[in-house]
């Protein structure tokens, strides 16, 4: 990339961006002005990663050409409205905050910004995240290729126009709790049958992520992957039967609904 990168606002997920792009050698540390409100965490960031580090928002967003605002979503519109004049036309503005849509940013900075709003989720730590990208009003083909670029470099990347991002929101940008939860839950059924809780978690992550590279590797459809592993009056059957009873497949439909619901409310601030 050429010119400067400024993160608004680096805590986990902002600092996890800032590692994979670093790199992936996408951009060099002197490209980079990272944000954080205390100084002591502005020197652990220089430290770690060798950026310019500050405090002050407005300096670091009036000498960027692209401007990730990874802010949490009940800060965002205060933070950026308090130095909407330092944002310009020839930027690239980047939002990662759940729930506030591209219409609140564009109302809270000067006319023509180009904002992108995207919706990626916590495997960014480990650059395995699934990231979707949307434009504002003014955002561009550059604007969009170059978000898709940077998250490209944190995992997956797919475009979708913003009125799908609620559902986005519920379905894999919270879908990492439903799998932490599940593997909880697995982990505490190893121990009730007797397993060592090392043991017990060692089986299950590790079987969890091969399962998860089944999926995204073969193409196959998860009922078929599933039949592979269900043979006719076996233990997995007799498993799955008392899944269905308890009614574990419509929970998950009511709590992505449940989440996606949510998600709108936020976004009408309430």
């Amino acid at each position: 990339m050429d010119g400067t990168l400024a993160i608004i606002g680096t805590g986990r997920l902002g600092e996890a961006l800032l590692r994979g792009l670093l790199s992936s050698g996408w951009i060099t540390p002197s490209q980079v002005v990272a944000t954080a409100r205390r100084e002591e965490r502005c020197a652990e960031l220089a430290d770690a990663h060798g950026v310019k580090a500050t405090t002050d928002n407005r300096a670091a967003i009036e000498v960027a050409d692209v401007v990730l605002l990874a802010l949490k979503p009940q800060a965002m519109l205060g933070v950026v409205g308090a130095v909407a004049d330092a944002f310009h036309p020839e930027q690239t503005v980047i939002s990662v905050a759940a729930g506030t849509p591209t219409s609140a940013l564009q109302d809270a900075t000067p006319e023509g910004i180009p904002i992108v709003r995207v919706m990626t989720n916590t495997p960014v730590q480990v650059d395995e995240a699934m990231s979707v990208v949307s434009g504002g009003t003014h955002a561009g083909e550059r604007d969009l290729a170059l978000a898709e670029e940077i998250f490209s470099h944190v995992g997956r990347v797919v475009r979708m126009p913003e009125e799908h991002l609620d559902s986005v929101t519920a379905l894999s940008g919270s879908g990492p709790a439903y799998f932490f939860l599940l593997a909880e839950a697995m982990i505490d059924a190893g121990i009730l049958l007797g397993l060592p809780r090392d043991v017990s978690s060692e089986l299950i992550i590790q079987t969890m992520v091969g399962s998860a590279k089944m999926l995204r590797d073969t193409g196959r459809h998860p009922v078929e992957l599933r039949e592979m592993v269900t043979s006719p009056g076996g233990t997995t059957i007799a498993a799955i039967r008392q899944l269905e009873a308890s009614r574990v497949r419509a929970a998950f439909l009511d709590a992505i609904e449940a989440a996606k619901l949510r998600g709108e409310q936020l976004a009408r601030g309430e």
